[in-house]
Parts: C-alpha cells; structure tokens; sequence
C-alpha cells in the first residue's frame, strides 16, 4: 500500500559535521515549501511524469524494489527556456512527495565554502541521507556541472565537478535510498557529457500553448477582485511565446494601472486645486 509521506525536519538533527550543519540553513521541511501542483497552472503531463518517477518510489518503494528495471531513478533534469516553471515544479514535488529540499547552486557553494568545495559536496549528500526523503535541486546546472574541455576552467573547478559525481554514483548503487537528484537548465547542451548520462530521465518544460496559458492566467490571478468582462482566454491567445513568468509579470503591470490611475488622478486634482487658489489670489 502507498502512503502519503509526512516529513517535518527537525532543526535539532544531529551532526558533528561543520559543512552539514552550515548546510541546514539552506534546507527547506516539506512544511515550508508552500508550492504544490494546483500553484502550477499547466504542464500536466510534466506533473504526471513527475509524480510516477519521484513522489510513487518515496511513498511506497517496497513496490519498485522487485525488479532491476524498476529501481528508483536517482537523476531526473528539467530543460527548457526560462521563466517556464522549472524550479516550482521541483519545489511542488518535494511538498507532495513529502520530502525535505535542498536547493544547491555554484554561487552558494563558492560563496560559503570558497577552497573546499569538495567538503561541501560530500556533505550535501550526507545530510540529504541523514534527512531523507530528500531531494537535491541543483538550479542551472550547467555553470556548476558543464563540459570539462575547456582547458582555462580552473583545478578547483574540476575537483568539485568530480566529487559531486563521485558522491552521486555512491547515491545511485544505493537502491533503499530516498535520495534524488533533480537539476534544472535553460542551457542542456553545455553539460559534461558523464552528468548527462546520469541524468536518464529528461523532462522538457516548454513554453506554454494557448489553453496552458489560460490555465496560467486563472491560478495566477485566482485571488484578485477582476472586472466581469475580463477574457482571459483572449488574452492568452494575444500572448504567444510568453512563459508563466512572463505572465505573472504582465498581470502585475494589469494590477499596477488603477494605482497609477488613482495617483495621476490624485495629482491632476492637486494642480487644479492650486490654479484656483493661485487666481482668487491665496498664498500658497
């Protein structure tokens, strides 16, 4: 039977490692995530592949243990253009799976633990076991984990590449783990060949369609106060090669014009109030 996972972490979790407990701060419990899969407007068959490869193995891996074909995927990457919902689908899957989110960049790395990268990658990988279910989200991989062929990239830089793989083959011949990699990239074509191969499951996040953006447009602006004539389904078809970012982006603007309106209404009357002051000859 698949039972929901209920994950809270606990912020006492035991550690004499100094990188881990540094690391704690930047993990995030189930309960503090706050985005689910109804936060994401479209991209269903991305939620349904989703779902069957991360939140069904966490929740009930006695079912995916009886067979070579079936173990758990330890490496999953989300691509596509920019703005299109990468990191809030892997922040939705982490609250419906029930599983605790360590968010992990080359700026975070470089900037906490600057000349021992490779400590701070092997303890990314120890806390995440010491606080499973996890899932390990590295956001634009590509500048932390692309080709190692160029010939400027310095030392440091190819050590930290190959302790994180070091550690993330140890994760994937360990199949009782609740451990998982999920990357996400505008970029797939500038990654190391060797992270490529062990990412098996690749999921595109594309720019949506018309009817994905009306969907985008109604969760987007679930909780606003709109006029009765609004079409959104228009307005999604006036908005080609727009992504769910873009949209949010264009429904602020939409938010801002009665502010805008009210203060140029505001100032209008103001001028007009002191012309009059001004010819009945009252000193301002």
């Amino acid at each position: 039977m698949v039972c929901p996972l209920v994950n809270v972490l606990s912020p006492d979790v035991e550690t004499d490692n100094e990188f881990e407990k540094a690391l704690l701060a930047d993990v995030i419990p189930t309960s503090d995530i706050g985005v689910t899969f109804d936060d994401i407007g479209a991209l269903e068959s991305v939620k349904d592949t989703l779902k069957e490869l991360i939140m069904l193995p966490l929740q009930g891996p006695e079912l995916f243990s009886k067979s070579q074909l079936t173990k758990p995927c330890k490496g999953i990457i989300l691509f596509g253009p920019p703005g299109t919902g990468k990191t809030m689908l892997a922040k939705a899957v982490a609250t419906e799976a029930g599983a605790n989110f360590i968010n992990i960049s080359m700026s975070t790395i470089s900037s906490k633990w600057f000349g021992e990268g490779e400590k701070c990658i092997k303890a990314v990988f120890s806390l995440a076991s010491k606080i499973a279910p996890s899932i390990i989200f590295v956001d634009e991989v590509d500048s932390m984990l692309g080709r190692r062929e160029n010939p400027e990239e310095h030392q440091a830089m190819c050590r930290l590449k190959n302790e994180f793989m070091l550690n993330w083959d140890g994760l994937r011949t360990k199949d009782t783990e609740r451990v998982l990699v999920l990357a996400a990239t505008n970029r797939p074509f500038d990654l190391d060949e060797a992270v490529i191969r062990r990412l098996p499951r690749r999921l595109m996040v594309n720019l949506p369609d018309a009817p994905n953006r009306a969907k985008i447009l109604k969760v987007i602006l679930a909780k606003e106060d709109l006029v009765q004539d609004v079409d959104l389904e228009s307005v999604a078809s006036m908005t080609d090669r727009y992504s769910g970012s873009d949209l949010k982006n264009l429904c602020a603007s939409a938010a801002y014009r009665p502010i805008r309106d009210i203060l140029e209404k505001e100032k209008k009357d103001f001028v007009e109030r002191n012309f009059l002051l001004k010819n009945r000859g009252v000193k301002l």
